[in-house]
């Protein structure tokens, strides 16, 4: 494994903002789980992604903690009062005056627990050595109103966390005096490590082991296989990104390799079994990565919905991998906004322009002025931004004319807040020479829906409105550096030919810089490992990268 070390200050993770009518409970245990768990060594999920089923319901748990002392908690959160109980038999509570009339809050949780702790235990250094509790929280339940109407009397009571246990300390001595569901054992440093990896859903990439091919020696054959095993530790950024549901627009910026492409899959896919009556639109402008984001949208569903749910992009309406354009035999987001909205959609042959891009762009500007688009998506989220973008003369009223009919195309997230829409694009920084200038909120989408970008970093619950990804996995450090050296030109004793002047784009791409871009100074650029987790060249043993003249 490379080694990243988790981020403290993002180790809890909402993945979608708490609604108003939970607040009152919910929250309050949320906070608790933060507050008691701040200093440990841990990382935290408000509705983790995993749906499992009891009945006829699937849903995935309030809270998880994974915790290196404790190993896993799940908690249900039923935010009743005492007298919304009728009555308690075995796990099964009648309510009234709520939401449902019938609730199993422990058997949940319990089955939650376990759909998780099966992932762990595929891993063989792991394997039934994660220890796993479930709890009920009642949040707006003293522990003398359980005990007045009798309810701690009854048999096999589940354990609880009162409202009167939610403070640092009570809270987390009730979780460790707790019985396990599932008990395990202490597990050392790379064993947590591993377990991060697993909750991260890691894994899924992990390909079979070819038994032909030796993992031993130096072959490259040898490196590759190794390389294909190889779990890369949680990235709490990628966490965040991946299983995040924003309540408007993201921007994800960074350097090719970062993960950006199987990160939008996942929060697709999260989106998708969440709310399964959104239509969510996954977009992306390279004909040749349509198989592989089929497949990744597959992974992913099947990985949270524990194997139930598969993807089959010819039958699933809800879930849409588009091609911007589109075409006859694949449907893009261009051609499917048009027919949804009682329109014919163009062809290459109706553009004047000879570039994709540009002809795409053309034909949105021209739609965008012949109608007024309804409303047809939920979410729309766009990979390889970058290549949507196309000069002045092809946008609309000063917008790029591809996003603007993206979120033409979308519902308001708050019908209060019409202009507020879930639009998430990411972008490469320094793609291509061509490339390297990024563009702004406002040139995509014009000054008045810019402020929705930049009025306030993040989201309630902490979600971020723009991310910037610095790390790459694709390519080796050394060769990433030389690929930026010699495509600019930095060491060339004229003077550099084209590229980044700035310190602060620099670092966006993952590089350190020493001295200051003035006329004459010598600048010192450096790519940390931290940046560069690729393996190959620990696995390799040997330089990666050769200069032959």
């Amino acid at each position: 494994m490379s080694v990243i070390d988790t981020d403290q200050g993002r180790k809890f993770i909402t993945t979608e903002p708490i609604t108003e009518s939970e607040e009152t409970g919910k929250q309050r245990v949320w906070d608790a789980t933060r507050s008691a768990f701040s200093e440990r060594n841990c990382i935290g999920y408000w509705r983790y992604p995993i749906f499992s089923k009891v009945g006829e319901i699937s849903k995935e748990p309030d809270i998880l903690i994974t915790d290196q002392d404790l190993g896993l908690v799940v908690i249900e959160i039923p935010s009743i009062t005492i007298d919304q109980i009728i009555t308690i038999d075995g796990d099964q509570w009648q309510l009234q005056n709520c939401s449902t009339t019938e609730a199993h809050p422990y058997q949940q949780a319990e089955h939650q627990l376990k759909a998780i702790l099966a992932f762990c235990d595929r891993e063989p250094a792991i394997w039934r050595k994660v220890t796993g509790r479930a709890m009920i929280a009642l949040p707006l339940i003293t522990q003398e109103q359980w005990q007045h109407h009798g309810f701690d009397q009854l048999p096999d009571c589940p354990p609880i966390i009162f409202q009167d246990q939610l403070g640092k300390v009570g809270f987390l001595e009730c979780i460790q005096e707790t019985e396990s569901v599932i008990p395990g054992e202490d597990i050392d440093d790379q064993q947590w490590k591993l377990l991060l990896a697993v909750i991260s859903g890691a894994p899924i990439f992990r390909k079979p082991l070819r038994s032909l091919v030796s993992t031993e020696g130096k072959t490259r054959a040898s490196v590759v296989a190794a390389y294909s095993q190889q779990l890369y530790e949680l990235d709490m950024q990628q966490e965040h990104i991946g299983k995040e549901i924003p309540p408007g627009f993201q921007r994800l910026r960074g350097i090719a390799g970062s993960g950006k492409t199987v990160l939008l899959c996942q929060k697709a896919a999260h989106m998708h079994l969440k709310h399964p009556d959104w239509t969510i639109g996954l977009v992306f402008f390279s004909r040749t990565l349509y198989d592989l984001m089929i497949g990744l949208v597959d992974r992913w569903l099947r990985r949270f919905s524990n194997g139930d749910i598969q993807y089959d992009h010819k039958t699933n309406h809800k879930l849409r991998v588009l091609h911007a354009w589109g075409a006859k035999d694949q449907p893009g987001l261009y051609s499917t906004i048009c027919q949804l909205n009682g329109a014919r959609p163009k062809s290459a042959r109706d553009t004047r322009e000879r570039q994709p891009n540009r002809g795409l762009a053309e034909l949105c500007k021209r739609l965008s002025e012949e109608i007024n688009i309804e409303p047809c998506f939920d979410a729309i989220l766009i990979d390889e931004g970058q290549d949507l973008v196309t000069e002045d003369y092809l946008k609309y009223q000063g917008k790029q004319a591809i996003y603007w009919l993206a979120y033409q195309a979308l519902r308001p997230v708050n019908p209060e807040q019409p202009e507020q829409r879930r639009l998430i694009w990411a972008y490469d920084e320094a793609q291509s020479l061509d490339t390297l200038k990024i563009p702004t909120t406002k040139e995509l989408l014009g000054e008045n829906l810019s402020r929705l970008l930049s009025q306030g970093s993040q989201y309630p619950g902490g979600i971020k409105k723009s991310e910037v990804m610095r790390r790459c996995y694709r390519t080796p450090g050394s060769i990433l550096t030389a690929a930026h050296g010699l495509g600019m030109g930095l060491l060339r004793p004229e003077g550099m030919l084209t590229g980044i002047t700035r310190k602060e784009d620099w670092e966006k791409i993952g590089y350190e810089v020493k001295g200051n871009f003035i006329s004459g100074q010598k600048i010192t650029i450096h790519r940390p490992k931290e940046n560069s987790p690729n393996p190959v060249p620990e696995l390799w043993s040997a330089p990666v990268l050769d200069f032959e003249t």
